[in-house]
């Protein structure tokens, strides 16, 4: 709680707001920032493109500036001069573990490498210092520093290398945050959680795979938290030229016991077909436990109080759209 209480009294205290640049703003983690950001009294601006859905920015639409990306340097480069952000948050990204090329090959290409290096080569440019990058934990495959686990990682790493370029050729200072799973209410993605509320609410069988991998979930509020952490060392502290901090629970669970718990939290066993499907190919059955944990930042919920939040939160939202409906 106390980091929580610095993060807001730093991000409030000077004269003049924070100006931030947000990709992905539109995702759930990107969303859940933008709202964050303009709670603590942030003058944040929003990079998209046309045919983003941004529902998931409803509630502070009318509070942030949004520029639109047309697949154009010359475009990008005019919003950042525009901007002139004093840190940009870089979260957009294509996740796609199963793809068909070439489609979804240049699809992550173009999302996950090309575009963060026109966003870093207009921010170099425009002489502005503050970057935070967004890695993932299946860049480490088999607990090694790098060994890609999906096309998905490789892109990911392949645009930290570039980021180390021009951290050492430029004014730079980059930090990459590591996520692991997360969670939180009113997610879109088919994340495990979600997975599990629809077995629940819909009594639907969710066929699984044997259930013996290791999952390290961190709640959203606490991913955002980082992310505000992170802001705050760069700006205000004395971070590196580039730097890598993980954002782990620091602690495991293994899918089967999740889902017992998820089970003792809802008083039900839900329908569950163990073994029904096989591992993914380079299936991550531990995460990486070798990184760097991010200073002056923990996790503050729980994985039993963010399973509740979570139903909690999810279940109000359904109970208003029946009585809207």
């Amino acid at each position: 709680m106390i980091i929580y209480l610095e993060v807001i009294i730093i991000t409030n205290c000077n004269s003049q707001p924070v100006t931030a640049l947000i990709t992905g703003a539109s995702g759930f983690i990107g969303s859940r920032l933008t709202q964050r950001l303009v709670r603590n009294g942030w003058n944040v601006h929003t990079i998209v493109r046309p045919t983003s859905n941004l529902n998931l920015l409803d509630s502070v639409i009318d509070k942030i500036k949004i520029h639109y990306y047309t697949n154009s340097f010359t475009s990008l480069s005019q919003i950042v001069e525009k901007v002139s952000p004093d840190i940009t948050f870089h979260l957009a990204s294509v996740a796609t573990i199963h793809y068909t090329p070439p489609e979804n090959i240049r699809n992550m290409l173009d999302c996950n490498v090309t575009f963060g290096t026109e966003l870093v080569e207009a921010i170099s440019s425009s002489g502005t210092s503050h970057f935070i990058n967004t890695g993932t934990f299946s860049q480490h495959f088999d607990q090694q520093d790098y060994n890609p686990n999906s096309l998905y990682a490789a892109t990911k790493q392949a645009f930290e290398d570039i980021l180390c370029y021009y951290s050492e050729t430029n004014r730079l200072k980059a930090l990459t945050l590591t996520l692991f799973d997360n969670y939180g209410p009113f997610d879109p993605r088919p994340k495990i959680m979600n997975l599990l509320y629809s077995s629940y609410v819909d009594n639907k069988p969710l066929v699984m795979t044997p259930g013996e991998q290791y999952l390290d979930l961190v709640f959203i509020d606490d991913v955002i938290d980082a992310y505000i952490v992170a802001a705050n060392r760069l700006l205000y502290g004395n971070s590196k030229t580039q730097e890598k901090f993980v954002v782990s629970s620091g602690e495991l669970i293994q899918l089967k016991q999740l889902v017992t718990e998820f089970e003792s939290i809802i008083g039900k066993e839900l329908p569950i077909t163990w073994g029904g499907i096989d591992y993914r190919p380079r299936e991550i059955m531990i995460p990486w436990r070798r990184g760097t944990p991010l200073p002056h930042w923990y996790p503050r919920v729980s994985l039993k109080e963010g399973i509740k939040s979570f139903l909690k939160n999810n279940q109000r939202e359904e109970k208003q759209e029946d009585e809207q409906s």
